[in-house]
């Protein structure tokens, strides 16, 4: 049985998100000094305070990936009649919106916001990211409904989430914004209890 999710980053306003992460924007490091002037000293270029590139690399990744799996999980009510797997996709939906609302406000408060700096971002698309399904099997998902689309469905997703995970874990050992960071090990918790229970689902 699946756990609810409350490891997730629950489903708050993007206003009481920004206030949750603002708090961390400026925070000091242990020794007195914030995290722009450790990054500036071990680069030598000056960063903002309290987030570097992996963080930025981060957010503006898991926001299409994430954004996705939503898509994805909007295929089921009109392909599945497996109430489970139906029930499964309705919590990804309303897990990850949230949190895709939450990456949002850290790129705005950053000031890189892949929607306003699209040539910046010419690096982050779907093939650079692991996990992301690719159009063809987008499009055989959309084909097919019943069994068949259960399991293409549950594989794609598995594979989905274990780059996600990766993506979190690259976060926790590199990025220095504590929320990020926060964000990224709920993610890592509740996306391989979500693996576990896709493969148990597909019998394995």
């Amino acid at each position: 049985v699946m756990k609810p999710f409350p490891t997730r980053v629950p489903a708050v306003s993007v206003a009481v998100a920004t206030a949750l992460f603002v708090s961390s924007c400026s925070s000091p490091a242990p020794d007195g000094h914030d995290d722009a002037e450790h990054s500036s000293a071990a680069s030598g270029v000056p960063q903002p305070a309290g987030h570097n590139a992996a963080d930025v690399t981060f957010a503006t990744n898991m926001v299409p990936h994430h954004q996705q799996a939503v898509d994805m999980s909007e295929l089921v009510p009109e392909r599945s009649t497996n109430p489970e797997l139906i029930a499964l996709a309705a919590k990804v939906s309303a897990a990850q919106e949230p949190e895709i609302q939450a990456l949002r406000v850290f790129l705005v408060q950053w000031d890189d916001d892949p929607e306003s700096n699209p040539i910046e971002h010419e690096g982050h698309g779907p093939q650079a990211m692991a996990g992301m399904v690719d159009d063809a099997t987008m499009t055989r998902l959309a084909s097919l409904k019943g069994p068949e689309f259960d399991t293409l469905w549950l594989q794609s997703m598995i594979g989905h989430h274990q780059g996600a995970i990766e993506m979190a874990q690259a976060e926790v050992a590199d990025g220095s914004n504590v929320d990020t960071k926060r964000l990224a090990s709920q993610i890592i918790t509740a996306q391989q209890s979500e693996i576990t229970q896709r493969k148990q689902m597909l019998g394995g």
